[in-house]
């Protein structure tokens, strides 16, 4: 057994020894079950730990992740924990949390094939032709490659709009708001967008659903 997996078992038997120490019935408490406030839909990127950056603790956050916080309506992964989020233990924050230097944003930016994942990534390109006049505008490329990170999340907060689930949320009055953020991975700093959706008045006719 190599000394970094052997660190990951040790590390464990640290961390629950540290929180025992602070409160003996942790563990107990937690295993009762959960009723976190949030939903985040993340980036599977290793910098950017949901719980860690804001200050969270095991139990508050129900997380989703994957490459570039994408929300792709036929996802039936997303979708599932998107649905028991909201309808069972009735979040009242969906966050979509995209960073800076993404990787796949990047690659959607370029033509290289990098196999299986040109797949997913076509949804992330599919967001860079809808603001393709805004982003071929703009020269210097750290700029724009920020620029579509941003756009990126805040194209993902209305497609979770879209959907069924949250709308059904809405139509039965329950209190849930859709949140887009970027974290700095260099600064370790979150930046609220100002997207923040409540109802699907927001939302062209043709996507506002009635039950």
């Amino acid at each position: 057994m190599n000394d970094l997996y052997k660190n990951l078992i040790d590390n464990n038997k640290k961390w629950v020894e540290s929180k025992l120490k602070l409160d003996p019935e942790f563990f107990n408490k937690l295993a009762q079950g959960q009723s976190p406030p949030i939903l985040w839909i993340g980036c599977a990127d290793s910098r950017v730990p949901a719980n860690e950056i804001i200050g969270a603790e095991p139990g508050e956050v129900f997380v989703h992740r994957n490459i570039a916080n994408m929300v792709v309506h036929t996802d039936m992964n997303m979708l599932s924990v998107l649905d028991y989020a909201v309808n069972v233990l009735k979040v009242k924050h969906v966050i979509v949390c995209g960073h800076y230097g993404c990787g796949g944003v990047k690659a959607a930016m370029g033509q290289q094939s990098v196999g299986l994942i040109d797949n997913w990534i076509r949804h992330i390109k599919d967001v860079y032709r809808l603001h393709k006049k805004e982003l071929d505008s703009i020269s210097n490329e750290k700029q724009r490659f920020d620029t579509f990170v941003e756009l990126n999340v805040k194209e993902q907060v209305f497609d979770l709009a879209k959907t069924s689930i949250i709308q059904n949320a809405w139509k039965n009055n329950q209190e849930l708001q859709v949140h887009g953020w970027v974290y700095g991975v260099g600064s370790g700093i979150i930046k609220d967008l100002g997207v923040n959706v409540g109802n699907d008045s927001q939302l062209d006719d043709v996507y506002q659903l009635n039950f």
